[in-house]
């Protein structure tokens, strides 16, 4: 059974998902046309993020947010917002690609000290549902997740994160073409939320984020460590929300990665 909380994430979460499916249709459409699926895809953006924020503000009416498009809003209760990723793979939605998701994190703060107690991942186009609450564990739609156990890269699945525009100074490809030689199979699929969460369910056995946002990765760090997984930043420290990169896998593979990044990057 879902606490209270939960059951109020999942049903704004699942309520959005039903409008990019309906716009996921549309932008299929899109693609013949003069204009592309650019702009229609901006709006749909936003008529997400907008309805999420309305169904969460009607049971928590105090509380902030932070949202990818809206930016930060003020609450009453100055300890908890909800951190929003109203379409965490855009550019995959705007080209008919199925690999995207609503991501939705609560922000716990008090005494300077930040931590996500509850996540929402949301994947509409195959009606799964990934949650966690801090202390009880992962779950997709009822079932609990556990990150995988495979042992060795040779036979990891391992995933990264492009970022745009290409950054100044390490060679952003350079774990990429690392891991490549190690035998592990790497792909990059477009969606950092999603990927966090197909972490903690043991599909994916790690990936490597670089210069990624809060509302990318709020929900999917709380995910992989309730399914047992290790998160921390590209250096080796604690990684949380406000990292600016973040390496997250099985305890093994992750370890074996932590390695080959310091060599490397």
């Amino acid at each position: 059974m879902n606490s209270p909380l939960l059951n109020v994430m999942s049903a704004a979460a699942i309520k959005a998902g039903k409008g990019l499916i309906r716009d996921f249709g549309e932008v299929d459409h899109l693609q013949v046309s003069r204009k592309g699926p650019a702009n229609f895809v901006t709006e749909s953006d936003k008529r997400t993020e907008k309805l999420l924020q309305r169904e969460l503000a009607k049971a928590r009416p105090d509380y902030g947010f932070l949202l990818e498009e809206g930016g930060e809003v003020a609450g009453k209760d100055s300890v908890h917002r909800w951190i929003i990723d109203p379409l965490d793979g855009t550019t995959n939605f705007i080209h008919a690609i199925p690999y995207f998701c609503i991501s939705i994190g609560l922000e716990k703060c008090e005494q300077g000290k930040s931590e996500i107690i509850a996540a929402v991942i949301f994947d509409p186009i195959h009606n799964e549902l990934f949650s966690a609450e801090k202390g009880k564990g992962a779950f997709l739609n009822s079932r609990r997740l556990a990150v995988s156990t495979r042992p060795t890269l040779a036979d990891a699945m391992l995933i990264t994160g492009t970022p745009r525009p290409l950054p100044q100074g390490p060679d952003v490809f350079s774990l990429f073409k690392a891991l490549a030689q190690s035998g592990g199979t790497v792909r990059d699929f477009g969606a950092a939320a999603l990927d966090l969460a197909n972490v903690a369910a043991g599909r994916i056995d790690a990936c490597w984020l670089p210069l990624i946002q809060p509302w990318d990765i709020a929900a999917g760090l709380l995910l992989v460590r309730e399914a047992g997984g290790t998160v921390t930043e590209l250096g080796g420290q604690q990684a949380n929300t406000y990292s600016s990169g973040v390496l997250a896998g099985n305890p093994a593979i992750h370890s074996a990665m932590s390695s080959l990044l310091s060599k490397v990057v």
